[in-house]
């Protein structure tokens, strides 16, 4: 039996400069939420924080899909090349 690969996704946010941008207002306060093991269970967390800040027009929340970071079939990006 082949084990699946592992999927981690990030959720985290905080409060924006603007609401139609993603940039945040002050990186040292952001909110890590955590690392969930698949994409079900990081929504299910994302959605919570989410809802809980839904008055809140400056505060968002993301989910970042850390496998894709390293995936072991794509070439290396210049900055692992460079050992970085």
């Amino acid at each position: 039996m082949t084990k699946a690969p592992q999927r981690l996704h990030l959720v985290f946010g905080g409060e924006l400069v603007d609401p139609s941008r993603s940039e945040f207002k002050d990186v040292n306060k952001i909110h890590i939420v955590g690392i969930y093991p698949n994409y079900a269970s990081a929504h299910s967390a994302w959605k919570g924080e989410a809802q809980r800040t839904v008055d809140d027009a400056h505060t968002r929340y993301f989910i970042a899909h850390l496998h894709r970071l390293r995936d072991e079939e794509s070439p290396a990006s210049s900055t692992e090349e460079l050992g970085a």
